[in-house]
C-alpha cells in the first residue's frame, strides 16, 4: 500500500500530523493508499515556501513565464498514458474519460501561454496637458486553490496555470480522495523548469482548508465542490479579506423541443446524462421534453438504451462508464434512487441491483431513469451526483422555461430544437450561466470563461479564460507628469485633465 505525500517547496514531504485518510480503488473497492491530511503548521510551511518563492518569479518576465508553461505541456503529452492510468485507477473513470479530464485542462495551460498578450495594460498618450496615464496588471502574490475529487487533472490545470502564468505562486489543496494526479503535475511543472516552491501541494480536509481561508498571506482563492462548502469558503475567505471564486453544485437540465432531432437528443441524454457515472458538475441530470408525445417518445427510445449501457471496471476500453468514486457515493446514490421511489417518481429503469463480475467489490451502480418526476421531489431539487436521470414533463415551452428559471442552481442548461427562434429566445431568457444549443455538456472552450449562475457560483470573476487573468491580477493606474519648465504654481481643487 502506497503511502502519499504533500509536496512543498519543490520536494516530496511525508506527512507530519499523524492523520491520514484512506485512498481506495473505485473499480475493485480496495483500499491502494494512505492520504497524510496536513495540519495547520504544515500548510503554513507550503504557504511561507510560496512566499519566499513568488518575488523572483514575478520578476521573471511573461514570456519567460510562458517558456516554462510551453514546456510544461510538452512534459503532459510525454507522460498522457501515465496520468490517465493514475487518475482512472483513484477515480474511477474509464481511460478515454480520464484522457478527456487532461485534455480539457491542458487546452487551459495552453490559453495561459498567451499570458504576454493577456496581460498588457493600456496607455494614452497625452491625457492631458504633458500627462500620460497608463495601466499595469501585476500578480497578487501568494494564492490558493480546493479542488475536487471528480476532475482531478483538469479542475487543478484550470486554477494554477493562469495564476502561475500571472506571476503568483500557487497552494493547491485537491480532494483527498484521488491526490496522485495533482501530485504528478506539480512533479511535471518542476521538470519544466518551475522555480522550487512555485506550486505547493497539500493534501488535507476542513483543517487544511480552514488554514488556507485563515492565512494572512493567502491573497486569493478559488473553489470547485458542493454548494453548502462553496457557500461557506466564500464566506469565510471574503471575511478575512480575500478575493475569492467559488463554483458549487448544479442541476443541469436539457429541454427536449417537439422539433428536435430525437436520435441526436437521445445520444446527447445517454452522454452526458450518465458518462462519469454522472459525477460531473455539468452532467445532465435532468429531461424536460415539451408536450406529452415527445415525452412518450422520448421514453421509449431511452428506456432500452439506459437498460444496455455498459458498466465496467476503468480499464474496460468498452465501457460507457465505471465506478462511483467511493462507497459512501454509492450508497448515497441509492438512497436518492430509494427516494425518489419514495416520492412517487416512475423508476423505469432500475440499476440498483447491479454487480460487475468479478469486481464485486467495487463501487458499481447501473444507469437509473426516472420519468414523472415533480418540481417538489427533492430527487429533483438537489444534486445527485451519479447515473441517474429525471424527465419532468412539461406542457409548453414556457413551462420548459420556467422550470430552468425556477431552480435554485444555474450551472449548465442546454436546448435541442430545429427551431433558431425558439433557440435564441431560449438562450436570452434562462438564467443560467452556460446554455448549450443542441450540445449538451456546454462547458466553454478555454478562451472563454467557465460559471453558473445562481447557487452555482459565489463571486464576481468565473474561471478561465479572460476572467483568471482578472482574478489572478490586480490593476495599478499610473498618471505620469514631466516638468516642462513652465511653472503652474499649487493647484487646491480635484485634478483634471483639462
Amino acid at each position: 500500500m502506497k503511502e502519499l505525500t504533500h509536496f512543498i517547496g519543490g520536494k516530496h514531504v511525508a506527512g507530519t500530523s499523524g492523520r491520514f485518510t484512506e485512498g481506495w480503488q473505485p473499480m475493485t473497492g480496495e483500499q491502494i493508499s494512505r492520504v497524510p491530511l496536513a495540519s495547520k503548521a504544515e500548510v503554513r510551511a507550503a504557504v511561507e515556501n510560496a512566499k519566499a518563492a513568488q518575488p523572483a518569479w514575478a520578476a521573471t518576465n511573461p514570456q519567460r513565464r510562458a517558456r516554462v508553461l510551453m514546456k510544461f505541456l510538452q512534459l503532459l503529452e510525454r507522460d498522457n498514458d501515465k496520468l490517465a492510468e493514475a487518475l482512472a485507477r483513484e477515480h474511477g473513470k474509464t481511460i478515454a474519460d480520464a484522457k478527456g479530464d487532461i485534455q480539457r485542462g491542458v487546452e487551459v495551460v495552453e490559453f495561459a501561454c498567451g499570458v504576454p498578450h493577456l496581460m498588457k495594460g493600456e496607455f494614452t498618450d497625452g491625457a492631458g496637458p504633458n500627462i500620460d496615464v497608463y495601466s499595469l496588471r501585476q500578480p497578487l502574490g501568494v494564492v490558493a486553490g480546493i479542488t475536487p475529487f471528480n476532475f482531478p487533472a483538469m479542475i487543478p490545470m484550470w486554477k494554477f496555470a493562469p495564476a502561475i502564468a500571472c506571476g503568483n505562486a500557487f497552494v493547491l489543496k485537491p480532494s483527498e480522495r484521488d491526490p496522485s494526479v495533482p501530485l504528478m503535475l506539480a512533479e511535471l511543472f518542476l521538470e519544466a523548469g518551475l522555480p522550487p516552491g512555485i506550486l505547493n501541494v497539500v493534501n488535507g480536509d476542513k483543517e487544511s482548508v480552514d488554514a488556507l481561508l485563515d492565512d494572512p498571506d493567502i491573497q486569493a482563492i478559488g473553489f470547485v465542490g458542493s454548494t453548502a462548502i462553496a457557500e461557506y469558503v466564500y464566506a469565510r475567505g471574503c471575511a478575512t479579506g480575500k478575493r475569492v471564486q467559488c463554483f458549487g453544485g448544479a442541476k443541469n437540465h436539457l429541454v427536449v423541443m417537439p422539433d428536435a432531432d430525437m436520435d441526436q437528443t437521445v445520444d446527447a441524454l445517454i452522454g452526458a446524462g450518465y458518462g462519469s457515472a454522472g459525477e460531473r458538475c455539468m452532467a445532465v441530470s435532468v429531461a424536460v421534453p415539451v408536450g406529452e408525445k415527445t415525452a412518450d417518445e422520448l421514453m421509449r427510445r431511452l428506456i432500452p438504451r439506459v437498460e444496455s449501457l455498459k458498466i465496467g471496471p476503468s480499464t474496460d476500453s468498452s465501457a460507457d462508464y465505471g465506478p462511483l468514486v467511493t462507497a459512501q457515493a454509492l450508497e448515497r446514490v441509492r438512497g436518492y434512487v430509494d427516494l425518489g421511489v419514495k416520492e412517487g417518481a416512475t423508476l423505469a429503469v432500475d440499476g440498483r441491483g447491479f454487480k460487475m463480475q468479478g469486481y464485486e467489490k467495487g463501487f458499481y451502480l447501473g444507469g437509473c431513469l426516472f420519468d414523472h418526476v415533480t418540481p417538489d421531489m427533492r430527487i429533483y431539487k438537489e444534486e445527485i451526483f451519479g447515473p441517474v436521470l429525471s424527465v419532468v414533463r412539461a406542457q409548453t415551452y414556457e413551462d420548459a422555461l420556467r422550470l430552468c428559471n425556477d431552480h435554485e442552481y444555474g450551472n449548465g442548461v442546454a436546448i435541442f430544437t430545429r427551431d433558431g427562434d425558439a433557440a435564441r429566445d431560449f438562450a436570452a431568457r434562462v438564467q443560467v450561466g452556460m446554455i448549450g444549443v443542441n450540445v449538451p455538456i456546454p462547458v466553454p472552450i478555454a478562451y472563454y470563461t467557465f460559471g453558473g449562475w445562481k447557487r452555482s457560483a459565489f463571486g464576481d470573476l468565473n474561471q478561465h479564460g479572460p476572467d483568471s487573468i482578472r482574478f489572478y491580477t490586480r490593476t495599478k493606474t499610473v498618471t505620469a507628469r514631466w516638468p516642462s519648465g513652465v511653472k503652474d504654481g499649487a493647484s487646491f481643487v480635484i485634478p483634471t485633465m483639462e
